[in-house]
């Protein structure tokens, strides 16, 4: 419902899932939607409610989590600049490992979670013998020889519109398994593989448990036509594990131009 004498903005948002229980706030721990609100409160002087794009899961970070939030119009920070807003909820984010990077001013019609026209998700692996330092909790380490070119041939069984029954967690409450994956493309940088995998929708642990299957491909234990078999079984015991929630990232959500600037403003000290 919205209230009077609000303003509706939207906020891209970034964090390090370690540490956190998900986005959605529950009784065991942080998560950054309770975190945001806490800090609205702060500011607004008011709990004022924050919906995302996406609920990730325990661990899982985001470069680019948008969410959106009503606002009172009459307030010091509503009034100033969306750089002075930045500012203001990253100063009572500091302790934590979320940050807010732009803020939009949006019409009320838009809504960061079915607004959304695609989702964009990365999955990384680090690929060698060595275990990660820098990348610690960042990556899925892989020990093994990676037949990048076997993945990328059994991604292809995935594209398009499926009953993805296989690649769901059985807790997934969603009311149909059919989703549509738009594509699924890898990039290696150095020693690390970056799947990048795209859709409107995503099902519960959709995007690890098929990076946790294609990552048997690519070390060799299963043929790609394997994911094909997996995918028409629909039994989620035949698909590969639930890969960690380490590697994965909400790397971008898309949306109509007509209800918010594709390019965020990038806000900079003076």
């Amino acid at each position: 419902m919205i209230e009077d004498n609000t303003k509706r903005i939207a906020l891209l948002i970034e964090y390090n899932g370690k540490n956190l229980v998900g986005w959605q706030k529950q009784n065991n721990g942080n998560s950054v939607q309770n975190s945001i609100e806490n800090a609205s409160q702060v500011l607004f002087k008011k709990m004022c409610s924050v919906q995302a794009a996406g609920r990730t899961d325990a661990g899982v970070h985001a470069l680019g989590q948008v969410a959106h939030i009503d606002i009172p119009i009459e307030n010091e920070f509503s009034k100033k600049n969306n750089f002075y807003l930045v500012s203001a909820f990253n100063s009572l984010l500091v302790k934590t490992n979320i940050r807010i990077i732009s803020i939009q001013d949006t019409p009320f019609e838009f809504n960061a979670r079915f607004s959304a026209k695609k989702r964009i998700y990365l999955y990384k692996f680090l690929c060698r013998s060595a275990s990660p330092a820098l990348m610690k909790h960042q990556v899925w380490h892989i020990r093994k020889k990676i037949d990048l070119e076997a993945m990328k041939l059994a991604s292809k069984y995935l594209i398009g519109s499926h009953d993805f029954t296989s690649f769901r967690s059985k807790s997934c409450q969603a009311k149909s398994a059919f989703k549509t994956l738009d594509n699924i493309n890898f990039k290696v940088v150095d020693d690390l593989l970056i799947m990048k995998v795209e859709a409107k929708s995503f099902l519960q642990n959709q995007v690890r448990i098929i990076a946790g299957s294609l990552i048997r491909v690519g070390t060799g234990a299963w043929k790609p036509m394997m994911i094909k078999k997996i995918l028409k079984s629909k039994s989620r015991d035949l698909a590969g594990e639930t890969a960690p929630s380490d590697g994965l990232y909400l790397k971008k959500i898309i949306y109509p131009k007509r209800l918010i600037n594709p390019i965020w403003p990038i806000h900079m000290d003076n």
